[in-house]
């Protein structure tokens, strides 16, 4: 697992990429609800949510733009854990 400190502290570099990928290039630059499930699903990939991909998790959603819909679904699942 790579990570990478920002601001002091340690994120999931993995996470960081694909909200950075979604959010570039093509597109509006903001986190659709299909790419917000595709960070989600990244992060489940093992038995649990660790407390870096949480605290990645909330990051992303505190520093990336993010469509309404998109928004709403995130905070929602993130709340669940």
């Amino acid at each position: 697992m790579a990570y990478v400190m920002i601001d002091g502290n340690k994120y999931e570099k993995e996470l960081i990429d694909m909200a950075r990928a979604h959010t570039t290039g093509r597109g509006e630059g903001r986190i659709s609800r299909d790419e917000a499930m595709d960070l989600i699903n990244s992060a489940q990939d093992g038995h649990r949510v660790t407390d870096t991909e949480m605290s990645t998790l909330h990051y992303i959603r505190d520093n990336f733009d993010f469509t309404d819909a998109a928004a709403t679904w995130f905070d929602n699942e993130i709340s669940k854990w």
